[in-house]
């Protein structure tokens, strides 16, 4: 990202908070490059595949403002979530394989449907509050209002059900933080999977609460299935690996 030396005068805690999320920020001064402010090495963090290390700076919360200017202007892709910024890094072969398998049978059953399912990366913007605007990018979603797609094709909605692949370092933020986030925006259904157990947790959501859960584990169960989508299912030797 490159800003002028000015702006970064006026601004530096802005700033401070985009680099504390691995974006580089290059300081330009009548039109040239003076500078750069990098992230300082850190043992403890740790930017790997599937990764989604979350800063929030002393700053304080990032706005929704202060992080659209940001994913417009970088080539990296981050969520948003109460204030904290998460950045997203490439996801493994074993995580690409589930979603994959999952968007493939979904895509299959819902060909012809008022719903359409689709995969990462696509922003879904939920109105927690309205001082908390969060942004995230969920593995798969199931999008039934899609008159909520403004003309640049940006949702505006809420997704009806949301799946999430785990990974060591995105499965605390996935099991707690998104299924707060989707209980409370009104998402109807959310799927986690679970490769390194073989399993998949269904959630039934309701009235900003867990209604139900259900889970289907690979060699008990031959198929994950939709409570809210009748008839909908996924094999689990396909899944996983």
């Amino acid at each position: 990202m490159r800003v002028p030396s000015t702006e970064i005068q006026n601004n530096f805690g802005k700033y401070l908070k985009f680099v504390e999320v691995n974006e580089e920020i290059i300081v330009t001064k009548n039109g040239r490059d003076v500078a750069r402010i990098l992230p300082c090495d850190d043992q403890n963090r740790s930017l790997v595949a599937e990764g989604a290390a979350d800063y929030q700076s002393g700053e304080g919360r990032v706005t929704y403002e202060e992080f659209l200017e940001l994913v417009e202007a970088s080539e990296q892709r981050f969520e948003l979530i109460d204030g904290v910024i998460y950045n997203l890094a490439s996801p493994s072969y074993g995580h690409q394989y589930a979603v994959n398998e999952i968007h493939g049978t979904f895509y299959n059953w819902f060909k012809n449907k008022k719903c359409i399912p689709l995969t990462s990366p696509f922003d879904i913007t939920l109105f927690k509050a309205e001082d908390n605007i969060c942004v995230v990018q969920p593995d798969i979603v199931v999008i039934c209002d899609r008159d909520n797609m403004d003309k640049k094709g940006k949702y505006k909605g809420v997704p009806t059900l949301a799946v999430e692949v785990l990974s060591p370092s995105t499965r605390s933020k996935d099991m707690l933080k998104k299924l707060e986030l989707y209980k409370q925006c009104g998402v109807k259904e959310y799927w986690l999977v679970d490769p390194k157990n073989n399993l998949v947790y269904v959630y039934i959501l309701d009235k900003n609460e867990i209604a139900d859960s259900i889970a289907f584990q690979k060699g008990a169960h031959d198929y994950a299935e939709s409570v809210y989508f009748s008839g909908l299912k996924v094999a689990l030797t396909d899944v996983f690996l």
